[in-house]
């Protein structure tokens, strides 16, 4: 299996949930299920994690008005999770920006 976190969700929504309710939200690989996801970010913040919530987010479509023509496309969909950390433990996603 390749890498499970793809990369954290830095927004002021999952920000404020990090800092109120100790949850912090991950892209994940698609083909991941919740115990590798928690398992991964044992392994890569060394925190306990007491729960782990998983959602496929779909893409959008996305339409732009040119002047020759119309383009329509789409964005990517991905996986999304939630993290919800033991009381006392804390993730420090921004010293390594």
């Amino acid at each position: 299996m390749s890498q499970i976190l793809i990369r954290p969700i830095i927004t002021e929504k999952m920000t404020a949930q990090g800092e109120k309710e100790n949850r912090y939200g991950f892209v994940v690989a698609r083909d991941s299920n919740k115990l590798q996801i928690r398992d991964a970010v044992k392994k890569q913040y060394g925190v306990e994690v007491d729960s782990v919530r998983t959602m496929i987010v779909r893409g959008k479509h996305r339409t732009r008005y040119t002047k020759t023509n119309i383009l329509r496309g789409s964005s990517a969909s991905y996986k999304k999770a939630i993290v919800t950390l033991k009381a006392g433990e804390t993730i420090d996603l921004y010293s390594s920006i």
